[in-house]
């Protein structure tokens, strides 16, 4: 692991997002909210929160860090056949959150997919990515990639 004892303790938030593309019948269920293992959303939100909580466990070399917030919304687009995954975390730490904010993202992301598969096994997860951070040493960073540049799988 790389050593932060050094440095300062101070507020930092980090924000990932992601993608899933869903089939027009699995769209449509899911929009609909008639999914056989239950609400979908709520489940993905419970567990992206506890996969962020844990990532220090999943992830061999990334610190434990102490978040103190996770938040986690979803985007239906239903032209698109897509939902997009917005995952924000902070916390007061010597390092950052970026890895428990992708780790969120991801997690949601396979929840959907696990909870929908049933309907379409083909479903596409990408463009997890971190989309901003600010804290730290390094201070602000902003993804530069625009929605608009990022591949999208038909």
């Amino acid at each position: 692991m790389v050593n932060v004892g050094s440095k300062e303790v101070t507020t930092r938030k980090a924000i990932a997002g992601g993608e899933i593309r869903l089939s027009t019948k699995a769209m449509r269920l899911l929009s609909g909210g008639g999914v056989p293992k239950g609400d979908v959303f709520t489940v993905a939100k419970v567990a992206a929160i506890m996969a962020a909580k844990r990532t220090a466990e999943l992830i061999p070399l990334c610190h434990p860090v102490p978040v103190s917030h996770v938040d986690i919304q979803f985007q239906l687009d239903e032209a698109r056949r897509c939902v997009t995954v917005t995952a924000e975390a902070s916390t007061a730490a010597q390092t950052g959150v970026e890895m428990e904010a992708l780790t969120a993202a991801a997690v949601a992301l396979l929840t959907i997919y696990d909870m929908m598969k049933a309907a379409d096994k083909g479903m596409s997860i990408s463009n997890v990515r971190l989309l901003r951070k600010e804290g730290g040493k390094s201070g602000l960073f902003v993804n530069e990639i625009g929605e608009d540049e990022l591949p999208v799988s038909d």
